[in-house]
């Protein structure tokens, strides 16, 4: 029997919890070593002391306003996480279980008081918890996340549809600019015919009936009708430009007067030119034109006066806004014309470069002057701008790459005289069309040329063979089969030394490479007055090459 008595006792004392017995007045009397390890204290230091006494500060008021009561009322408590205080003042986290053991007369015999080591368990929830915090902070971060891709989804996609939509209009103009190219070159073959009969009824009545104004005034219809097709050709962005390298500064300096007499005296004009103004590489009678179009706008929409400015700078436009624009990013002159007029409707602005649009009166406008800006411009890689405001005015802005060359001399001007054939002179001309060529010829004659008539390459090369004195192939360049690029080539390789000059309403399809005429190549505009198409060919003729 002492046997089972020292088991029993020592399987209380080395139990893996603490243990404690408590009387009827919660004082203890019993306690086991494991709990006195755990504490760091000897078995004296707690008897006759209550459980709670061992609590923190916190875990003291907590037992007597909590579980004392409920053990009082329903004689025993589960599971209560608290604080004891170890002997060198650190805590130790432990759960507690209390009931009461009663006798068969149900009085209060002693308590049994068992300790568990929640360090662990302490430790778990503590790491549970940060985990628990730290998935939140995640979750936020994942849902500011996906609210930041949203927005950045939302900002490319606004950017894509208005790339879309600067797309779609560049796409429309460049329709209209085909369909204006097409009439333009038939248009041309048509005011051949009017030019090439004027100018034979010009010197065939010299010495008959009065009829010089007539004959003037249909000239200059024709020549206006000219200046109409030039504007189409521009805005198609099919014209032949004459490049070189250009002081915007110096040419707006150049132009001052004439623009002060055309914007007239209720217009202040003044100019804002920048220093170290970069060259452009464009044609100087394009630009000349594109300016004084710009002006002579500003002036309309200011009919009460007020003041235009012209400006200079050098900028830079960042590849964003380049891609928005659908244009090359890099170095830009600018050269902006501002007037404090009357302002322009978004809805205006976004059609001001349409052809055969205009806000002015009828008879007022043709439409084609911003148009032809536009074209001129975007066939010189460069870019145009509208800002505008209602009451306050518009600024036009032009950018045109910076040339990085070498500038070059002013090119000297062909003068319009009536050079007449030197000798006998043989002219091998090449028209599909009928009219153009039965009246070209007749104004060569009339200039005291021999001429040969030809309405396709294969005929011209026929009579190049047959015909050894043949000094000049002038030909037009959109022809059916065989172009005129391609029959002057075969041209000069059977007789190397053939002098050649092209004609056409626009050069495009043959002899312009982006634009630009190469620099060996001849050509006259349709349509040519007798003065130009004399003056031309006597160049030709009497050049080295």
């Amino acid at each position: 029997m002492a046997d089972n008595i020292d088991d029993l006792e020592d399987l209380f004392d080395s139990a893996p919890c603490g243990y404690l017995a408590a009387g009827a007045d919660g004082r203890i009397t019993k306690v086991n070593s494991t709990y006195c390890k755990w504490l760091d204290r000897e078995k004296s230091t707690f008897i006759g002391h209550r459980f709670q006494d061992s609590l923190n500060i916190a875990g003291k008021i907590y037992y007597e306003t909590h579980f004392a009561p409920l053990m009082r009322m329903q004689g025993f408590f589960n599971e209560v996480a608290l604080d004891l205080v170890r002997a060198d003042g650190s805590t130790l986290p432990v759960l507690v279980n209390a009931a009461e053991r009663r006798d068969e007369s149900n009085h209060l015999r002693f308590i049994r008081i068992t300790v568990f080591n929640a360090s662990d368990r302490r430790r778990y929830e503590r790491e549970l918890l940060e985990s628990r915090r730290a998935a939140e902070r995640a979750n936020a971060e994942l849902l500011e996340l996906n609210q930041t891709l949203e927005r950045r989804v939302a900002e490319a996609v606004e950017a894509r549809l208005k790339s879309e939509r600067a797309l779609h209009q560049a796409q429309k103009m460049e329709a209209v600019g085909q369909l204006t190219g097409g009439i333009a070159h038939d248009f041309n073959n048509m005011l051949s015919v009017i030019v090439s009969s004027l100018g034979l009824l010009e010197r065939r009545l010299v010495k008959g009936e009065d009829v010089s104004r007539f004959v003037f005034a249909a000239k200059e219809g024709a020549n206006r009708a000219a200046d109409l097709t030039r504007r189409l050709l521009s805005f198609s962005r099919q014209q032949t430009l004459a490049p070189e390298a250009i002081n915007a500064n110096q040419m707006v300096a150049d132009m001052s007067e004439l623009l002060r007499r055309t914007l007239g005296e209720a217009v202040q004009f003044e100019t804002v030119l920048a220093g170290g103004l970069w060259h452009v590489h464009a044609d100087r009678n394009l630009l000349e034109s594109a300016i004084l179009n710009l002006a002579i706008n500003a002036r309309d929409a200011m009919p009460d006066g007020g003041r235009l400015t012209i400006e200079t700078a050098n900028c830079h436009l960042d590849e964003a806004y380049a891609a928005e624009q659908a244009i090359a990013s890099g170095q830009y002159v600018m050269v902006a014309v501002t007037d404090t007029g009357t302002g322009m409707t978004p809805d205006v602005v976004a059609k001001a470069f349409e052809p055969f649009f205009t806000t002015k009166g009828v008879g007022k406008g043709t439409g084609l002057g911003l148009s032809q800006v536009f074209g001129f411009v975007k066939q010189s890689n460069g870019h145009i701008k509208i800002y505008s405001e209602i009451d306050h005015g518009t600024t036009m802005k032009i950018y045109l790459p910076r040339f990085y060359g070498a500038s070059e001399g002013s090119k000297p001007q062909t003068k319009e005289l009536l050079a007449l054939a030197s000798g006998r002179e043989v002219i091998l001309l090449v028209e599909d069309d009928a009219q153009v060529l039965s009246l070209t010829a007749q104004t060569l004659g009339d200039l005291g040329y021999e001429v040969i008539e030809t309405r396709n390459a294969a005929e011209a090369l026929e009579a190049l063979s047959a015909h050894p004195e043949i000094c000049l192939l002038y030909t037009d360049l959109v022809m059916p089969e065989m172009n005129g690029r391609a029959l002057a080539d075969e041209a000069r390789r059977r007789r190397p030394d053939l002098k050649i000059l092209f004609t056409t309403g626009y050069a495009r399809n043959a002899i312009v490479h982006n634009g630009i005429l190469d620099p060996d190549m001849n050509l006259l505009q349709k349509p040519a007055s007798m003065q130009h198409l004399a003056g031309k060919v006597r160049e030709v003729l009497n050049s080295k090459s």
